[in-house]
């Protein structure tokens, strides 16, 4: 299984569409982890599993995305309805509730990958507006029998090798 992960693009269409283009005959699934600041049906999100973020307007979009892949059960949400910049324990009660394997968020603006209770959480970072992190990015992951490998990448297509991650599956 392999899944592409984008959040915190504020408002760009085009750098969306690009990295969709670029990966989108590669990867199995693609999720936006909310504040796309597009509207739901907009051309860039084609193709893309969409959760609503604090910036986005309306209520076209979901708060929460479960959804299984292959052998793998995602749980995706923006992050700022479980206190996510207080704790991620919040979030992986949701994926835990969901029976989720591997759970997906934004908010933060703020690249990481980490195992927590047997679940992989994922932020990709912010593609516009990056904290902690010089530069914008997103992240693609993949998993087999044993492992989970989470790249990071910036928007231009970079490897972030400092970021990327491989875990062994609990």
């Amino acid at each position: 299984m392999k899944a592409l992960i984008l959040s915190d693009s504020h408002g760009w269409k085009k750098e969306v569409a690009t990295v969709r283009d670029r990966h989108q005959d590669e990867v199995d699934v693609i999720f936006h982890c909310g504040d796309s600041e597009l509207p739901y049906d907009a051309p860039e999100l084609k193709g893309i599993e969409a959760v609503g973020g604090n910036c986005d307007l309306g209520s076209d979009y979901p708060d929460e995305i479960v959804t299984s892949i292959g052998e793998e059960r995602f749980f995706a949400g923006h992050g700022h309805l479980f206190g996510i910049k207080m704790s991620e324990l919040n979030l992986v009660y949701k994926g835990m509730e969901n029976d989720a394997s591997i759970c997906l968020f934004g908010h933060t603006h703020q690249p990481v990958a980490v195992m927590n209770k047997g679940l992989l959480l994922v932020n990709p970072g912010s593609m516009r507006e990056p904290r902690g992190y010089p530069t914008g990015s997103y992240a693609i992951i993949e998993s087999d029998e044993e492992t989970y490998q989470v790249r990071f990448f910036s928007v231009d297509g970079q490897e972030l090798g400092d970021l990327s991650k491989t875990f062994p599956k609990e």
